[in-house]
């Protein structure tokens, strides 16, 4: 049997953090499983966050106006990609398992890795209009979001001052993950770890640990399916009438994303829901 391959696109600046203690136990578990590491190391490699015509190696498609999306589109499918850029593609090609090692800022990634995200998972290679979402072009593969918080749990609940967590997340796990076609695990949150005694830190590491042995036979999120929208322009990317009829009767919306003016399902970004839910796959496709 082939070896498996797990990448780790890790960001924080400390190698004494508990971000590099969670990478080091997701390492060592994997490694354990007899899976081949990758990690990129975003801060330690000076990874360039920003997206700049420097990307493209050789003449550009359009001089007179430079499209970042459009040049890297033409430049990957011609090899022209610039060399860091096409290293991270070949780890990410090589991979089964992608995890997001981070510190949450600002509700969001670091910026380090926010540029990791525009500049490796260019158009083409990691997505297209005919294959995103569930029908993306890494659909085989599956990818997790596991980050430290400077908030309490309860801060980030829907009655926490900072609002719910599942809001946070759609734009991560559904706007980029999913929309690559990813199979997005449920994250591995680790809550103000800063704040926490010695050994409540040693705990939520020894947790993450337990959870990585079983990691793979969990079942991913859910999400809207492409087969619920009309995916043409002239229908707009909507959902399809039928299927929006069939979802009034339903208590909670399809998705944290897609709502439709109903009460958010519960957990809908940090807990796989059973795959017959009710309101998680309309029977309807069109």
């Amino acid at each position: 049997m082939a070896q498996k391959t797990a990448l780790i696109v890790y960001a924080h600046q400390s190698p004494g953090s508990f971000n590099a203690a969670v990478r080091d136990v997701a390492m060592q578990e994997l490694e354990a499983q007899g899976y081949k590491v990758l990690v990129s190391d975003l801060y330690a490699m000076n990874f360039r966050a920003n997206a700049t015509q420097d990307d493209i190696i050789g003449d550009h498609k359009n001089p007179e106006l430079f499209q970042y999306g459009d040049e890297t589109t033409h430049a990957w499918m011609e090899g022209r990609l610039s060399d860091d850029i096409m290293a991270e593609q070949r780890k990410v090609e090589e991979a089964e398992l992608v995890i997001f090692q981070f510190p949450l800022y600002w509700f969001s990634v670091p910026a380090i890795m926010k540029g990791w995200i525009d500049r490796v998972l260019t158009q083409g290679f990691a997505f297209s209009l005919q294959k995103m979402y569930n029908n993306g072009i890494f659909k085989d593969k599956k990818a997790m979001l596991s980050f430290t918080t400077g908030a309490t749990q309860t801060m980030f609940r829907p009655d926490g001052i900072n609002g719910d967590i599942n809001i946070t997340l759609w734009p991560l796990q559904n706007g980029t993950l999913h929309f690559c076609g990813f199979q997005v695990l449920a994250p591995q949150i680790f809550w103000s770890p800063a704040h926490c005694p010695a050994a409540v830190r040693t705990a939520l590491l020894d947790g993450w640990q337990a959870r990585l042995k079983g990691l793979l036979t969990e079942k991913p999120l859910n999400f809207a399916p492409c087969e619920l929208f009309d995916l043409s322009f002239q229908g707009g990317f909507m959902m399809w009438p039928k299927v929006r009829e069939e979802l009034e009767s339903q208590p909670y919306g399809l998705t944290t994303g897609h709502h439709l003016g109903k009460p958010l399902p519960p957990d809908n970004q940090i807990t796989a829901q059973p795959a017959d839910e009710s309101s998680a796959k309309p029977a309807c496709k069109k």
